[in-house]
């Protein structure tokens, strides 16, 4: 899989694909990571991407002309172009799968006040993390590219991402790891039991209670 990241800002991703399961895919082949400066594309002399929005208010739009072009330049019938704003549809583990599956993602980070309405025009999908406003869609673009990057074929294996929570709308089940007591506090019984039945009966169970108690939209889905 290819990913371009359209920023104004690409030292914001400075060490972020530089660790643990990123990098590793990275050196593996299994992504290939394009930090673009879509400023490098304003034809404007003052090397501009931005101006003050018709009707007046406050900030800055991002303007068509840079983004359109970049976008042109690096855009192939193979690519999924995504516009990263909180006016999006949200984010969901079924959407990092369904992205997964592309060959190619043009991810388009906004900054300021917002884009001009028309760039909407050249995207195939608007997404936003969560209703909150971010001071840009970087952060946004992590998330997408960690999600994502880590349900490759190879890159953890299918059982990891397969009981994660969300899957089949359900938070994921409590684990535990050695001491088996500590502070008095002790693993559940059946955990080492040896049944892997009951095993997998308490873990679905427990999955549907912390679904009930946390998140109980996501049963109603």
């Amino acid at each position: 899989m290819k990913i371009d990241i359209l920023t104004l800002f690409p030292n914001m991703f400075d060490g972020v694909f530089e660790e643990s399961i990123i990098k590793r895919a990275i050196e593996e082949g299994k992504v290939e990571i394009n930090l673009v400066n879509f400023r490098e594309y304003t034809k404007d002399p003052h090397h501009k991407v931005d101006d003050t929005p018709y009707g007046g208010g406050a900030g800055m739009v991002l303007m068509c002309q840079p983004i359109f072009d970049c976008v042109n330049h690096l855009k192939t019938e193979d690519s999924t172009v995504i516009l990263l704003t909180p006016g999006g549809v949200p984010y969901k583990q079924e959407m990092a799968y369904e992205l997964s599956n592309s060959k190619h993602l043009i991810l388009i980070c906004g900054h300021y006040e917002g884009f001009d309405e028309r760039i909407k025009s050249i995207c195939d999908k608007e997404i936003s993390i969560g209703d909150y406003v971010l001071t840009g869609g970087e952060i946004p673009a992590m998330v997408l590219v960690d999600s994502i990057t880590r349900l490759l074929p190879g890159v953890i294996t299918d059982e990891s991402h397969i009981n994660d929570s969300f899957h089949d709308h359900l938070l994921d089940y409590p684990t535990y790891t050695k001491p088996r007591v500590y502070e008095g506090m002790e693993v559940p019984e059946v955990l080492v039991s040896g049944d892997h039945k009951k095993i997998e009966e308490y873990r679905k169970s427990e999955s549907i209670r912390l679904t009930k108690e946390n998140r109980p939209d996501l049963l109603e889905e």
